[in-house]
C-alpha cells in the first residue's frame, strides 16, 4: 500500500493513550462479539470467517471520518459482490444521531454501534477514523490510524481480496 498521508483527527478524536501505540490484537484472530447492525440484522462471530474485512471506527462529530466514510461507502458499492466484508463502527452513544448521519450522507455500508464492546478488541488507540484490515481467518493484519485517501483504501481492499483468492 502506498500510504499518501495520515491526518489525525483533532481535539475530540484523541482522547487518551499514545496515538502511535501498537494495537494489542495485530496478528491475532479477533474474538468478535454478536453485533446488531442499524439495519436490524445481526452479525454473529461465525459470519466473519472465510471473508476478508475492513472495519472502520468513526464518529458523527469527526470531519475526517465524514470524508473517510465517503470513500468507504464508494468502495462498499464497488466491491459488494466480491466478498469483502465492510463494517462501520460508530463510537457515538446516540443511535438516532447515527441513523440521521447515515441517511443525511446517503451512506449504505453496514454500521454497528460500538457500546464499548468492539474497539477494545481491536486497539488501545483513541484515534478516529481508525481502519482495520482482517484476513479471511479473522486475523487482524493492520490497524491504520487517521483519514486515508480513497486510493489507499482501494489499494488496501484490493490487497485483501487478492490475498483471499
Amino acid at each position: 500500500m502506498k500510504r499518501r498521508a495520515c491526518l489525525v483527527a483533532g481535539v475530540g478524536a484523541v482522547l487518551s493513550a499514545p496515538v502511535w501505540s501498537e494495537p494489542a490484537a495485530v496478528g491475532r484472530v479477533v474474538d468478535w462479539p454478536r453485533l446488531p447492525l442499524l439495519d436490524g440484522s445481526v452479525w454473529e462471530a461465525a459470519s466473519w470467517r472465510e471473508q476478508p474485512a475492513l472495519v472502520v471506527l468513526w464518529a458523527t462529530f469527526c470531519p475526517f471520518c465524514k470524508r473517510h466514510n465517503a470513500h468507504l461507502d464508494k468502495l462498499f458499492a464497488q466491491t459488494r459482490a466480491q466478498g469483502l466484508r465492510m463494517l462501520g463502527v460508530a463510537l457515538d452513544t446516540d443511535e438516532r444521531l447515527v441513523r440521521q448521519y447515515m441517511a443525511g450522507n446517503a451512506y449504505r455500508f453496514p454500521v454497528a454501534m460500538d457500546g464499548g464492546q468492539l474497539r477494545s478488541r481491536l486497539t488501545t488507540r483513541r484515534v478516529i477514523p481508525m481502519t482495520f484490515a482482517l484476513d479471511r481467518q479473522g486475523r487482524l493484519l493492520q490497524a491504520i490510524p487517521g483519514e486515508m485517501f480513497e486510493e489507499d483504501l482501494v489499494d488496501l481492499a484490493n490487497g485483501l481480496l487478492k490475498r483471499a483468492a
